[in-house]
């Protein structure tokens, strides 16, 4: 409970801080916000170092260990079936709030060119980007990595988990005695790596208030000056989704009291927003299903690595948002047909957004083409990212927490 309350204090003490810099301007503050940004990209560092190794060694561990390979693929289709249905009803919810909310602000001439000044990338930044994405056929080729350590080198994490799949189904069918020798070393490393994130957590209250105080310091302010009412649209949207969608799945399918769901999330949460990166997240989301919400690895390490990679709720519901009000800034009408492609486009993109920067904006590259949008109105969204990205990323770790809870239940564990 005490660290709660220290991430808790770090996190408030950031957005005080930022906000303090952005409003007043005191080079002062600017000035401790801005140095303050090492101090946070270490401990993002810190935390990043571990993902991969504790991915791999977790994943195979909990795969390996099952034994029944049936099991796996049970696993997989109820965990999918999951993270695929919260996605699409992130996505109505969406652009039905956007479509109830947008039409409040007037957007004036000078508030448009506003808007695309604020937009820092250029086009073409936008553009190779955006030929990044997988799309049809290539998606499923890359699926199977030809190097998995490439594959681990990129941080491309869906290839890396079919990979460690395949691997470990291979180790769960041989004798018991060989099988135990590799789940039992991956067993010893992932307690290792787990004990590295508890010795990076305790640094957590500084890391998060460096990361939060540097990122509101810069766009904070302006951010919500120049987009107050889309901002608002797509923060009321996800509190709508975890309130209507996250919380009763808890509550009536994982039987989890809320209170005590909560609790545990809270660090991952708390971490998610400051570093807006799943990845970046997931040894926490590890250690809270494990030890908090008490998850057994096999459900854990199968599930919460999965969602990382795929499950992205709160980025699909801020790209149906964000088609709407790129849509309305430059004037383009969208009937229902273009609406029912740019939600298609949306929900699969939430299955392929890019390693880069704002990669859930680039991949939005496939729905503008869809709706007939402007490919610069992706520079402009990329340039007013930073405060819907905290609290969209916060969304997705708490689906692939709930997630992973609801998976469990629905396996025969009592965690309730």
């Amino acid at each position: 409970m005490r660290s709660h309350v220290w991430m808790a204090m770090g996190l408030a003490a950031g957005l005080v801080l930022g906000l303090a810099a952005a409003v007043t301007q005191s080079p002062l503050l600017l000035a401790v916000a801005t140095r303050l940004r090492p101090v946070g990209t270490v401990f993002l560092n810190l935390l990043s170092m571990v993902v991969i190794p504790l991915v791999a060694t977790a994943l195979f561990s909990g795969v390996a260990g099952l034994g029944d390979l049936r099991r796996v693929g049970r696993l997989g289709i109820r965990t999918l079936g999951f993270f695929w249905a919260t996605t699409l009803a992130a996505i109505l919810i969406g652009f039905g709030l956007a479509a109830l909310l947008l039409p409040l602000a007037t957007i004036t001439p000078q508030q448009q060119a506003a808007l695309r000044q604020a937009a820092t990338a250029d086009s073409g930044f936008v553009r190779r980007a955006a030929e990044q994405i997988p799309t049809g056929a290539r998606f499923l080729v890359d699926l199977i990595p030809s190097n998995p350590i490439r594959a681990a080198v990129d941080a491309n994490l869906l290839p890396l988990i079919v990979f460690i799949t395949i691997f470990a189904v291979a180790a769960a069918a041989l004798p018991d005695e060989k099988r135990r020798a590799l789940t039992d070393l991956a067993d010893v490393c992932t307690r290792a790596l787990i004990r590295i994130v508890e010795w990076v957590l305790l640094l957590a209250p500084i890391g998060i208030l460096a990361l939060v105080a540097g990122a509101v310091a810069q766009f904070g302010w302006q951010l919500v000056q120049t987009m107050a009412v889309f901002v608002l649209a797509v923060i009321v949207g996800l509190a709508i989704f975890i309130v209507a969608v996250y919380l009763p799945a808890v509550s009536l399918v994982a039987r989890v009291g809320l209170s005590r769901f909560l609790r545990a999330s809270w660090p991952s949460m708390a971490m998610a927003f400051s570093t807006t990166s799943s990845l970046a997240t997931l040894p926490t989301m590890l250690a809270a299903a494990e030890h908090d919400l008490e998850i057994s690895r096999t459900v854990a390490s199968f599930a919460l690595p999965l969602g990382a990679s795929v499950n992205r709720a709160g980025s699909a519901l801020f790209q149906a948002a964000a088609i709407l009000f790129v849509a309305r800034l430059y004037g383009v009408a969208l009937g229902l047909p273009e609406m029912f492609q740019a939600g298609a486009a949306v929900f699969l993109a939430s299955l392929t957004v890019a390693s880069v920067p704002s990669g859930s904006i680039v991949s939005l590259a496939p729905a503008f083409a869809a709706t007939g949008l402007p490919l610069a109105g992706l520079s402009l969204l990329i340039g007013l990212d930073r405060v819907p990205d905290m609290f969209r990323t916060m969304t997705n770790v708490t689906g692939h927490l709930t997630g992973a809870a609801v998976v469990a239940a629905l396996e025969g564990e009592g965690i309730g």
